[in-house]
């Protein structure tokens, strides 16, 4: 009887274990419907059109001496020249910049040998947030105090950082538009928005008039300044944004 009665109380203490909850598989459970949530992202790039209203010249004095003290000499007599001229324009001193200066030496190369004639010294001057109506009289008149190579005139935005948002916004927007298309396809909604990348870079839209550096240089003798067409700058913005998707209203009824 008391094996019996052993074997009765050991197949109770089975039964009453396989009846308890299973909770170590609930977390399984949830991770798996995690996994499952759907999303679609999407690329979209927007750009924003403004007028530029300053530009940027880049230009240098060069001079030639027989001797590099005089030609030294010589390149910053009319160095100072031209910032006295930009002064007296009303280019504002924090504008002005001397980027680039070197004394080089000149080789005559005919002979067999090479020949010293003399020494070349080339001083690079920037003048920065120039206000567009100024363009042109600041080029005429420079280049007449001694100014005699132009190297880039490029224009800008004081507006930049606005636009710029302006079509960030824009870009967002957009992949929405696109994210619900892609969405729609498959039965589905869009809805928050689990990811968003900038993919675009933050750099300062500008471009380059060489046709009016070399309009400069040709009419170098002319007395009336060069009339500037500033056109317009496209200032772009690109995103990468992943939408949740959700299953549309009755799909799952």
């Amino acid at each position: 009887m008391k094996k019996i009665a052993a074997a009765l109380l050991f197949c109770s203490f089975l039964a009453l274990t396989a009846c308890q909850p299973q909770t170590a598989a609930q977390p399984e459970a949830a991770d798996t419907a995690a996994a499952s949530q759907k999303s679609v992202t999407v690329n979209s790039t927007e750009q924003v059109s403004v007028v530029p209203d300053i530009a940027e010249i880049v230009y240098s004095i060069q001079t030639q001496g027989a001797d590099a003290q005089t030609c030294q000499a010589d390149n910053s007599a009319v160095s100072d020249q031209v910032v006295a001229l930009l002064a007296q324009l009303g280019v504002a001193e924090n504008s002005i910049r001397t980027t680039g200066y070197y004394l080089n030496p000149l080789y005559d190369w005919s002979g067999s040998m090479q020949v010293l004639t003399g020494y070349e010294a080339v001083t690079t001057l920037t003048v920065s947030d120039l206000p567009m109506d100024q363009v042109g009289e600041v080029l005429t008149q420079s280049v007449d105090a001694g100014v005699n190579n132009i190297q880039t005139i490029s224009y800008l935005s004081s507006e930049y950082d606005s636009a710029y948002q302006e079509a960030l916004s824009l870009a967002v927007a957009a992949a929405r538009t696109k994210a619900e298309a892609l969405a729609q396809a498959e039965g589905c909604t869009v809805g928050e928005i689990l990811s968003i990348q900038e993919t675009s870079g933050y750099t300062e839209a500008r471009y380059n008039d060489n046709a009016l550096a070399q309009a400069t240089m040709a009419n170098a003798a002319a007395e009336d300044s060069l009339s500037i067409m500033p056109g317009e700058l496209d200032i772009e913005a690109s995103v990468i944004v992943e939408f949740a998707m959700q299953a549309a209203e009755g799909e799952n009824s």
